[in-house]
């Protein structure tokens, strides 16, 4: 968690870096454009034999629950003030953190940011925390249940007002009132994930998404978030709630 922290460049006020490092139009998420790892974790050289450690199938829909309102209210008490442009992110109420060095691409970071159109990749600090934390939490399940080793990939993070507006002109669930507005939401693809090693045997997304689901069980648990599972989006969206 601490290394993901540093990754994250900070664009609140005073800082140096400008509203430019919000970047669009960088190529698809495809494992092609991985380069090959140089140096890799010894517990992830175990291969894969097709026969994972028990996995719990939870009912998503169920667990994962958790209302607009919800997610609002907790966005509002560690998030930004919404912001109508792009433009002023450098001048958020509060600090952001840009969660990736390039979107599309594999990253030091435990998770990919996919190419986004309508949102711009920072978060709050809370935010960025937990993101890293269900990265790390996932790499760690995936090895604990002898899976070989995947990145989640990030679908949509900040929304200023234009983006909602643009968004919602193909998305319902893009309302006036997106938590997504405060930098404290993301959305994580439940269809989509990365393999790093394109040589080992290939998990059933089944259990790929059975894993990430039993993180986030674990995290909303132990009061760090919210979670709704999205299933026109195919993702699960996911808010910080104010650190203990």
């Amino acid at each position: 968690m601490l290394l993901c922290f540093v990754l994250g460049t900070c664009v609140g006020r005073g800082c140096e870096d400008s509203r430019d490092e919000v970047v669009e139009g960088v190529a698809e998420v495809v494992e092609e454009q991985l380069p090959e790892i140089k140096e890799k974790d010894k517990d992830n050289e175990k291969a894969f034999t097709g026969k994972p450690n028990k996995i719990v199938y939870l009912n998503r829909k169920r667990e994962f629950n958790d209302m607009n309102d919800t997610h609002l209210a907790a966005a509002k008490l560690i998030g930004i003030k919404p912001l109508a442009k792009r433009e002023g992110i450098p001048d958020a109420s509060r600090p952001l953190y840009l969660i990736c060095g390039n979107m599309g691409f594999w990253g030091p970071e435990p998770y990919i940011v996919d190419r986004l159109t309508h949102s711009s990749p920072y978060l709050v600090k809370d935010a960025l925390d937990l993101l890293c934390e269900i990265g790390e939490n996932f790499k760690d399940s995936l090895r604990n249940k002898h899976l070989p080793e995947y990145r989640m990939v990030v679908t949509s993070v900040l929304r200023t007002d234009a983006d909602v507006k643009s968004l919602s002109k193909r998305n319902v669930n893009a309302s006036e009132r997106s938590v997504h507005c405060y930098g404290t939401t993301f959305d994580i693809s439940y269809k989509r994930f990365v393999k790093v090693d394109k040589n080992s045997a290939d998990a059933r997304d089944v259990d790929l998404i059975a894993v990430l689901a039993e993180v986030l069980r674990d995290l909303k648990k132990n009061g760090k978030c919210y979670v709704k599972y999205e299933v026109k989006q195919a993702c699960f969206h996911i808010t910080a709630r104010k650190r203990k």
